[in-house]
């Protein structure tokens, strides 16, 4: 058996392997983690305020669940094409010097080319990097959100009605922050904050 064609073997196995984390992310739903103790054990809230929390926190979780998965798949495949890309700009150049009289020397550069084309194409098509960075950072603002309100509730206004408010317009402004990337339209966080309500400030 041909040398080249090995190598030609080895390469396709190694790209498939290494694919593998992304198909697995694609097919197998993750499991949130367990953020610790929740609004049901807090002292800073009433028993209506927490039943109202608790249940907005079980209509949130699917979408959470949403989120999390997303942005493992995007992630994987990042990472899948970014080492390809890198890989290939070293070996294409460095296979052209070492070319033979041997067909599947040319299969190699052309196999190593039409895979990270089409990683390119579709990483490009898909904005990969965008719809990973919108779903991380959507997924990470809420329970960043979530913690300052049992942490720190004060922040969010000066009643508990005012608190609760707040905290479900900031996550409705999370929520149309990740469905924008899910629309292929990107606006920073901050951006969206300001729309169509400026909340950056607690309310009086």
């Amino acid at each position: 058996m041909s040398t080249w064609l090995v190598f030609v073997i080895i390469y396709i196995a190694l790209a498939f392997i290494t694919f593998v984390p992304t198909l697995s992310a694609i097919f197998k739903k993750v499991k949130l983690f367990d953020g610790g103790a929740a609004f049901k054990d807090s002292s800073l809230f009433s028993d209506e305020a927490k039943n109202k929390l608790i249940q907005h926190d079980s209509r949130i979780h699917g979408t959470l669940v949403f989120w999390k998965n997303e942005a493992e798949k995007y992630r994987n495949f990042h990472y899948y094409s970014l080492i390809w890309t890198i890989l290939s700009s070293i070996l294409i150049p460095v296979l052209a010097q070492i070319i033979s009289e041997d067909p599947y020397s040319r299969l190699l550069i052309t196999v190593i080319s039409v895979h990270v084309s089409l990683l390119l194409a579709f990483h490009r098509a898909f904005k990969v990097d965008k719809n990973f960075q919108a779903f991380r950072e959507g997924e990470s603002e809420f329970y960043d959100l979530r913690r300052r309100l049992l942490d720190r509730p004060y922040v969010f206004g000066t009643t508990e009605k005012k608190q609760l408010d707040r905290y479900f317009e900031q996550t409705e402004i999370i929520r149309r922050f990740v469905r924008n990337a899910e629309t292929d339209n990107f606006p920073v966080l901050d951006t969206a904050r300001s729309q169509p309500h400026n909340l950056d400030k607690p309310k009086e």
